[in-house]
């Protein structure tokens, strides 16, 4: 399927799991491909594969076609009639037709970025755990906790309609994955291994393709520049795309209590469980039956997301540490108004949660969090349900 020319330099075309980029006009290809990568100008093709089927993500290759680079090129390439060895190879697990076609243009400079993502069980931040260990013989596995979860690639293919020295063409990698991070952070991705944000997956991949038209090479594409702009926004913006169609990723999506809260280690069942534990069983049935109106409730969740900010203010030391209790405390209290409706009570939920759960650790955050969250649900519903921390029987002598 020919889905469209661009530039008049490049036809970009789908077929079954492979998308390809057929240059009409001589490109110079920068890539992370493990055959044909690095810097290339003798390509006629740039292609995005997909490894396994659409549905599932279980049909995976034979491991020695996979590690034998130059055999799984030929694979890919042979039965469209694609001559191997013009051809450099991204491989991923997500859907070919969940891609994203999107073009930034200013003036006579063009921009292509083509790009397929996803997310779900391997989105990781740079510097977390690694799980191997490379060596002559081959990867040596050093931490079996640091396993990838599962599938998840994003990668990028981008198309410049002018040529660039080889310098600015390395540049645009800088440029591409800081919009590709930057996408990561407006959707509030978190890391599958660590308790910090995602800058990426574990298996991203890219490929630049420079127009050879013999007009003066661009030298620049930083984010000063008209080309680094237009490869940061096309970027961005395939980036967010392909995720919503591949995992369903959306910012409307990520409005979420438990989302924001899971990278420190809790579930839906255990921040379910983690709030009854200080309502009473009144409370509790009440709470688990109107979860997501309370989860997904937008007040709610800014002032969770307030709180998980200055955690990792923490975290990096913007915020001391001796400090912990009275800004956690100020938050946790914005939590519990939130929940309970009831602002004026701020300075009494401020006074009681300063006191509570002042270690720094995630174990002791989220208890904090599930602490104000449960204050603020027994205050909303007092008149109906025993309060937090009250026993039914006592509720009941209380109104005799």
């Amino acid at each position: 399927m020919h889905i469209g020319t661009y530039y008049d330099g490049v036809e970009i075309h789908r077929n079954d799991k492979i998308i390809y980029a057929r240059f009409l006009r001589p490109h110079q290809v920068l890539s992370s491909c493990r055959a044909a990568g690095g810097l290339r100008d003798d390509l006629g093709f740039l292609l995005n594969h997909q490894s396994c089927e659409p549905a599932g993500h279980m049909h995976r290759l034979a491991p020695e076609v996979w590690r034998d680079a130059e055999r799984y090129r030929r694979m890919i390439c042979d039965p469209w009639d694609l001559p191997a060895e013009e051809c450099a190879v991204l491989g991923t697990a997500a859907n070919m037709h969940n891609a994203v076609f999107q073009t930034e243009s200013f003036r006579e400079l063009t921009v292509l970025a083509v790009c397929t993502g996803g997310v779900e069980s391997n989105a990781g931040r740079a510097g977390d755990p690694a799980s191997v260990y490379e060596t002559g013989e081959g990867f040596e596995k050093i931490n079996k906790a640091a396993d990838p979860k599962g599938p998840g690639t994003i990668n990028t293919m981008l198309f410049i309609n002018k040529p660039l020295t080889p310098g600015a063409l390395t540049r645009t990698l800088v440029t591409a994955t800081e919009a590709k991070t930057a996408a990561l952070q407006e959707l509030c991705v978190n890391s599958r291994y660590s308790d910090g944000p995602a800058t990426g997956t574990g298996t991203d991949q890219i490929g630049v393709a420079a127009c050879e038209t013999g007009a003066p090479s661009l030298t620049s594409a930083g984010k000063h520049a008209a080309l680094g702009k237009l490869i940061g926004r096309a970027v961005l913006k395939a980036t967010k795309k392909t995720l919503a169609l591949q995992n369903s990723l959306t910012p409307e999506g990520q409005r979420s209590v438990k989302i924001h809260l899971e990278r420190f280690g809790v579930t839906r069942q255990t921040l379910k469980e983690g709030i009854c534990r200080h309502l009473t069983s009144g409370q509790a049935d009440l709470l688990r039956g109107n979860f997501t109106v309370i989860e997904r409730d937008p007040i709610t969740v800014a002032a969770v997301a307030a709180m998980v900010h200055l955690k990792d203010k923490f975290a990096w030391g913007i915020l001391p540490a001796t400090c912990w209790g009275e800004v956690m405390g100020a938050y946790a209290a914005q939590v519990a108004c939130a929940v309970s409706g009831d602002y004026t009570r701020i300075a009494e939920y401020r006074k009681t949660l300063a006191h509570l759960h002042r270690e720094h650790g995630n174990a002791d955050f989220l208890a904090l969090a599930c602490q104000a969250l449960a204050m603020g649900f027994a205050d909303k519903w007092k008149k109906t349900t025993p309060a937090a921390g009250q026993s039914e029987t006592q509720k009941e002598g209380e109104t005799e």
